[in-house]
């Protein structure tokens, strides 16, 4: 597999997936790669608007993509794609879409078949076993949590450390140690903003400036910093 997973795509007060675009050029490799971008994810965003926003920023470092609402079969455009790129927004939008046009097999096959996989935010929590560490509230039953399973963990992307200033609920890390106690064979790693894992290879890298966050069943919650391994992750 060769996977780009990113946290988010956007950085406060920056271009829209400005900061991961080097990372993006990089993965893709040096020829010119048409993408398939998948914008099931995008609800407030028309999916025309939401590919030529995409597509501007792949187009600046050398590459490109056509979102797969243009295609009659979109069995058939995953099939042909040379690369996949899963968009941000609604994670349970996203999913139901994804079950909708029966996609989560031929993904999954052509993913580990070894076409490039990039996701961010919503397409990063596609990547794992489920959509259930995702923030986004369920604004539309998806068929089923079940996602792309081609990560053996569960993110938590945009992961924060504490509330906002004066509120009274619950912190992410409290969320998560809910799912935790229902499901207790599961990892998850809270993927702070500005930050990424590479897998290929078979080896799982991690890029950003801000450590990990790892939160298993039982365990104090504790940080691995880049550079460190990360090989337990896919254990």
């Amino acid at each position: 597999m060769n996977l780009l997973l990113i946290s988010n795509s956007t950085m406060a007060g920056e271009a829209y997936l400005d900061y991961p675009k080097q990372n993006i050029a990089d993965f893709l490799g040096k020829e010119k790669v048409k993408c398939l971008f998948i914008p099931y994810a995008g609800v407030t965003v028309s999916f025309d608007d939401y590919e030529a926003k995409v597509k501007s920023r792949f187009n600046e470092v050398g590459h490109d993509v056509v979102s797969i609402h243009h295609f009659e079969d979109p069995l058939k455009a995953v099939e042909g794609a040379e690369a996949i790129v899963v968009g941000g927004g609604s994670t349970w939008q996203l999913l139901r879409m994804i079950h909708d046009n029966k996609l989560t097999e031929p993904i999954r096959k052509k993913v580990l078949g070894g076409t490039k996989y990039i996701g961010w935010s919503a397409g990063s929590n596609l990547a794992c076993p489920s959509i259930k560490t995702t923030n986004d509230m369920p604004i539309i039953d998806p068929l089923g949590f079940d996602a792309l399973n081609l990560i053996p963990f569960q993110i938590n992307p945009h992961y924060l450390d504490a509330n906002p200033e004066g509120h009274g609920g619950e912190t992410r890390e409290e969320r998560i140690m809910e799912f935790l106690v229902v499901n207790q064979s599961t990892t998850v790693v809270g993927l702070r903003e500005g930050c990424m894992f590479n897998y290929n290879k078979g080896k799982i890298g991690y890029e950003g400036k801000l450590p990990l966050r790892i939160f298993k069943y039982g365990v104090d919650p504790y940080e691995v910093h880049a550079g460190d391994s990360f090989d337990f992750l896919m254990e």
